[in-house]
């Protein structure tokens, strides 16, 4: 197998649930959680007799992601009834749109993997209810239906077939989570399943313009996952087709523990659905002074915030990058800047200890337990010098344990930097008196060795020692000698 005798080509359908208080055709919560089949009723039961009324505020969020995204708005929308039977679907259809979504045309920019600047199409963003949720009883042998997620709005953004890598999809996949983060219109929970993506993939030989055959893998709500079913799935097809075999259209299922696709069932186009408009629900028509007010009402956006960042705060382009890619990042940098006006050494600590952490517990930036005023007191205790910077690291840690204010946790552990000179002078004739062979060397030139000695002085006080006054302390020492 040659990847370097193929061509990738990958499309998405992202559906994201809209941060509404209420379904998409009722009054029902949208909230995530409750006990099974709580918050449901006749409508999204779909009970005879009951008569569905659009949620205004989806239309709205919908125009507001379209705009975010440079579509152009369809004035003239409808919905349509999409026919599929699946036990999670109280309808036996789902309601959504065919040929009249409500955005179009639109477009978002990412780098691909060389930092090259890259435009993603998106065909069309429409709007539509979620179906429910199946439980699948280990013990019991049987599935259980839970309706509460039935009826929640989402919108689906479809992209053109422009992603060209396992990486072009996450960067696309980030970028366009950032997007709805800051407008508002999705929380983006992926552990709650607010943001999936269904992911076409195909191979064509190099050379070749017609499209290859694609396969499906649905309700993928984790970047890592993503990537990984990607490069499966690339490596999965050029094998059939260079065994001599034809890749058929399907859905499949990825396994994460054993890192491979499954089938699931025969992938459906547009004609097995067999839309027709929704008889129960009238057309869509939005005015220009509708689409104008939501294009004044949308906040500042990524690429926008990003370009501040770097006239502003002075930041770096890698910096300035990593903390807009985050709506929840960006807000705790900017309102701890405000606190303690430092902005390099805020970001410093958001984008190296901070993130870290948020990988290692594989927490989502909203799942910050601490707020902008802790750690605009840590930043100051560190310039105060109360604390050294490596207690400081001690501090992040306890902070997504115990959320509290810095000082009463560094009281608490003992953790007040020792600044008093006698105490340090002391430890400095300790280190130097064990580790004569530094002193010879820092003498010969060799000035790395004040760094071992502070490091080892800084280890004799876990931490404790002011670290400016130990090197300074040191040279004085080793000078004098």
């Amino acid at each position: 197998m040659s990847r370097e005798n193929y061509e990738v080509i990958i499309g998405l359908e992202v559906h994201a649930e809209l941060s509404t208080k209420t379904k998409i055709f009722c009054s029902c919560p949208t909230e995530f959680g409750g006990a099974p089949n709580t918050h449901c009723c006749p409508i999204c039961m779909a009970l005879p007799g009951t008569l569905p009324v659009l949620n205004e505020k989806v239309v709205e969020y919908a125009v507001r992601a379209g705009l975010a995204t440079n579509c152009e708005i369809e004035q003239n929308s409808k919905n349509d009834r999409k026919n599929y039977f699946y036990p999670d679907l109280p309808k036996s259809y789902q309601i959504s749109q065919f040929d009249k979504p409500l955005c179009k045309k639109g477009w978002i920019e990412i780098e691909d993997e060389n930092g090259e600047k890259k435009t993603i199409r998106l065909t069309r963003i429409h709007i539509e209810e979620d179906a429910g949720k199946l439980n699948h009883d280990e013990f019991g042998g049987g599935t259980l239906v839970d309706l509460n997620r039935a009826g929640v709005p989402l919108i689906e953004i479809v992209s053109e077939p422009d992603l060209r890598s396992s990486c072009d999809v996450d960067h696309y996949l980030k970028k366009l989570k950032s997007i709805l983060e800051y407008i508002e219109v999705s929380d983006c929970k992926m552990q709650e399943g607010s943001f999936r993506a269904d992911v076409n993939v195909s191979v064509r030989k190099k050379g070749e313009t017609k499209l290859g055959t694609r396969t499906e893998m649905k309700n993928m709500n984790s970047f890592r996952s993503i990537t990984r079913a990607i490069e499966y799935e690339i490596d999965r097809q050029i094998d059939v087709i260079e065994d001599g075999g034809i890749i058929e259209q399907e859905t499949l299922r990825w396994d994460d523990v054993s890192g491979k696709t499954f089938s699931m069932r025969d992938k459906e186009d547009a004609q097995d659905y067999r839309y027709f408009p929704d008889p129960d629900l009238v057309a869509i028509r939005l005015s220009d002074e509708y689409i104008e007010n939501i294009k004044k009402t949308l906040p500042e956006l990524p690429e926008s915030r990003k370009e501040r960042y770097l006239q502003e705060f002075g930041l770096s382009q890698r910096d300035a990058n990593l903390l807009t890619a985050s709506k929840y990042l960006s807000n705790l940098f900017e309102k701890t800047t405000a606190i303690c006006k430092n902005a390099k050494i805020t970001a410093n600590w958001i984008l190296s200890d901070i993130s870290r952490i948020l990988n290692e517990k594989e927490l989502e930036p909203n799942q910050i337990p601490f707020t902008e005023e802790h750690l605009a007191e840590l930043i100051s205790l560190i310039e105060k010098g109360t604390i050294s910077s490596a207690i400081a690291k001690k501090v992040v840690e306890e902070l997504f344990e115990n959320p509290n204010n810095p000082s009463k946790i560094i009281e608490e552990k003992g953790w007040i930097q020792i600044s008093d000179e006698g105490a340090i002078r002391e430890v400095v004739l300790q280190i130097l008196q064990a580790n004569p062979q530094s002193v010879v060397d820092y003498k010969a030139g060799k000035e790395r060795a004040i760094g071992f000695l502070v490091g080892q002085a800084m280890k004799q006080t876990k931490g404790k020692a002011n670290p400016q006054m130990l090197n300074k302390m040191f040279v004085e020492e080793i000078t004098k000698s």
